[in-house]
């Protein structure tokens, strides 16, 4: 449903969402927790991505757990901050501070969703190629 949500602005930016394979997957905890953590993830990638760039949402499924995948072929982020990119208040580029619509507690309160939900978060960033966003969540497979 994330996924659906993004058609339209990233057509308006000139973005390509590409949505791979993703497992059905049942968790068990907050859904609407859990949307606003995959929100979070397609929302940044999205903001940070130029015009004829792409955004790819994927997963797969490894017995207890479900791994999903929000990458972009975006700006990326340089290894400095990576460490404390889940931090509350924490941005990158200091000039964002006053700008509209961003708080620095976006990727905070994706940690604590993933946490809350015995799952964990990681990111992988190369400057100029693209940011990587994983999530590991325990659950079951939905029949």
């Amino acid at each position: 449903d994330v996924s659906e949500r993004f058609q339209v602005p990233t057509q308006e930016k000139g973005v390509k969402l590409e949505v791979e394979s993703i497992p059905a997957w049942n968790v068990r905890g907050d859904d609407v927790a859990l949307s606003q953590l995959f929100f979070n993830l397609v929302d940044n990638a999205v903001k940070f991505t130029p015009s004829g760039g792409r955004v790819r949402l994927s997963g797969t499924a490894n017995g207890r757990t479900a791994q999903f995948v929000v990458e972009d072929s975006g700006t990326g982020i340089s290894a400095e901050h990576l460490p404390r990119l889940f931090e509350r208040f924490y941005r990158v580029d200091p000039s964002r501070q006053h700008s509209p619509g961003g708080t620095g507690l976006g990727l905070s309160i994706c940690k604590s969703i993933v946490e809350a939900h015995g799952g964990s978060i990681a990111v992988e960033s190369e400057i100029e190629r693209g940011t990587r966003f994983l999530v590991t969540l325990p659950g079951a497979e939905a029949h």
